[in-house]
């Protein structure tokens, strides 16, 4: 990738010049998409921890979810704003040890961190923007795959994520059977239900109606629609926790010395969900907010091939669900529904009080599962 400097059109975008950091880069080609579309030149930004092994069985493919990117693992630094998002997984010794493990993450399609997406340059140099097309989860696991064409991995030793990314590997023991030995789908679904869509439309309502989308075309406009990504952030965070620990933290307390009676000041509960709406801001883009939420919004493992049951019995990879006991967006029947259906399967549950997050927040608990779940290879040795 060039390192030369290109004006700043997004503040939550990674642009070409801007710091690598961790990130390698592969372009992957022209890619017909399920809706109808077509983008004629797919990079793909990723990261990978450890070593392929010469057998190349000992490929990990970790998924992120909607706001999530391919740092993974490893400090905040140039080019990556934020530390590793499961920090703890990855390592000498982690349940994905890289003495023996070689990992891989992809920033998905349609996302904003070097992958391509609404924000990056369409044929004309211009910014996708309102131009860019309508993503489905099949699209972006079609992208992966080619991916791992090129990184040389005919089969996955493990496809994990949770949330979104939990439906790319549910997707990946469907469409690419052969090319997957397990499927860890922390915190999913098998389709998205009606409650996910409703909260999802708030969401894009709040981003479409600021003045600053200017339906999708606001790179090259000095500021974008940060008040409605911020709310649509806020939306989706009381969403991720549970009512009981947003409860048991915050309260009726207000905000420090503010006092909330007459409005004039904020409950504590309210100041953090600012925090989290500020924080979005920095780090994400709009158009990728909205196309990646369309992306979940379409996810329907069934779509075409009978229904989700007829969809799930297809799959020969050991599928391993995992759900969040206090989870309200995807709650454990999601999960239940996919063990009953999917021939391998099995079901485990997370003890936690945080809600969605907490397949995020229970390392220890996920770490357990992963480690019965996905074998040790072969100690990894460099194929140069």
């Amino acid at each position: 990738m060039t390192t030369t400097s290109t004006p700043r059109l997004s503040a939550g975008a990674w642009r070409e010049g801007d710091p690598v950091g961790d990130r390698r880069f592969q372009s992957v080609g022209a890619v017909e998409l399920e809706a109808g579309g077509r983008l004629p030149d797919v990079t793909v930004a990723y990261e990978t921890w450890g070593t392929l092994n010469e057998a190349r069985d000992n490929a990990v493919l970790v998924e992120h979810a909607l706001t999530g990117d391919s740092h993974v693992h490893g400090p905040s630094g140039p080019g990556h704003p934020t530390s590793g998002w499961w920090d703890g997984l990855i390592g000498p010794g982690c349940p994905f040890d890289t003495d023996s493990h070689f990992v891989v993450a992809a920033n998905v399609l349609g996302g904003c961190q070097g992958t391509t997406g609404p924000s990056s340059r369409a044929p004309d140099g211009r910014p996708w923007g309102s131009r860019f097309p309508f993503l489905t989860i099949r699209d972006q696991v079609q992208v992966e795959a080619l991916l791992s064409d090129h990184l040389g991995i005919e089969r996955w030793q493990a496809v994990l994520g949770g949330s979104m990314g939990g439906m790319r590997a549910l997707e990946w023991a469907v469409t690419h059977p052969g090319r997957v030995d397990t499927a860890v789908v922390l915190a999913s679904t098998a389709y998205a239900t009606a409650e996910q869509i409703a909260w999802c439309q708030s969401q894009l309502l709040a981003i479409r109606s600021d003045p600053g989308f200017r339906g999708g075309d606001y790179y090259e406009q000095g500021r974008g629609p940060d008040d409605g990504l911020g709310i649509a952030r806020r939306i989706a965070h009381i969403t991720y926790r549970s009512e009981l620990e947003l409860h048991d933290r915050f309260g009726r307390v207000p905000q420090g010395a503010e006092d909330p009676l007459g409005g004039g000041g904020r409950y504590a509960v309210e100041s953090y969900l600012d925090h989290h709406a500020g924080k979005i801001r920095g780090r994400f883009d709009a158009n990728s907010y909205v196309v990646l939420t369309e992306a979940m919004n379409s996810h329907d493992i069934g779509r075409g091939r009978g229904g989700v049951r007829a969809a799930l019995s297809g799959a020969t990879a050991r599928v391993v669900v995992a759900s969040v006991d206090s989870d309200r967006l995807y709650p454990p029947r999601l999960s239940e529904e996919i063990a009953a259906a999917a021939p391998s399967a099995e079901h485990h549950s997370i003890t936690s009080p945080y809600g969605h997050d907490g397949f995020l927040i229970e390392t220890d608990q996920v770490g357990r599962i992963l480690r019965r779940v996905v074998g040790r290879p072969a100690k990894a040795r460099d194929i140069g």
